[in-house]
């Protein structure tokens, strides 16, 4: 299995990006080979003049085309996701995630932006025709703590929701693979030849 984790902070480190090492560290553990971006990656020239050439983008593209799934880890900010993560999203191709598998994970100021994940990211993900955009993993600051270093410390519940939403969508991306034709459908093909 691949999966690609974007960071759409314009900050490095951060509590999104904590949690999007988080989750790659726990996927890594179970053979999922991850793919890292960060916005950093892309020229601001290049996001903001729409450069659909810039090599970059192309490699994520290729990246997302090959791949079985999506982690994408924001911060929340007036009540949506980060802008700087928008404007990479719309430079991305109009099926970009199709039959792929999304989690999102995001973190805000306080509960108050909980519902930033449903009511705006969760849309523009669809847009891009994702197969399935999980429910995903919200956290306030204050239950991410030392993010500066890695591993940052989490509450104890936010912990348990991440592990389960990972859980979650290892459990989707398996769903996802094509199954290997069984033994005796592959005698009863070659008997119809």
């Amino acid at each position: 299995m691949r999966v690609v984790t974007l960071a759409g902070s314009p900050r490095q480190p951060s509590r999104s990006s904590s949690l999007l090492a988080l989750s790659h560290q726990w996927l890594a553990s179970r053979g999922v080979e991850v793919f890292t971006y960060n916005i950093q990656d892309f020229s601001a020239d290049d996001l903001l003049f729409a450069n659909f050439g810039s090599p970059q983008l192309k490699q994520l593209n290729a990246e997302l085309a090959s791949a079985d799934g999506l982690i994408v880890a924001t911060p929340v900010y007036k009540a949506s996701f980060s802008g700087a993560l928008k404007t990479l999203l719309d430079l991305l191709p109009e099926r970009a995630l199709d039959h792929k598998v999304v989690l999102p994970l995001a973190t805000a100021g306080s509960i108050g932006h909980m519902l930033a994940v449903d009511y705006a990211l969760k849309p523009v993900l669809a847009s891009l025709k994702a197969q399935e955009v999980l429910q995903g993993v919200f956290a306030d600051d204050s239950q991410i703590t030392d993010y500066q270093t890695f591993p940052a410390k989490l509450a104890p519940a936010l912990e348990e929701r991440l592990i389960e939403s990972l859980e979650n969508f290892y459990l989707a991306l398996s769903r996802r693979r094509p199954q290997l034709p069984s033994v005796a459908s592959l005698s009863a093909q070659a008997l119809r030849v």
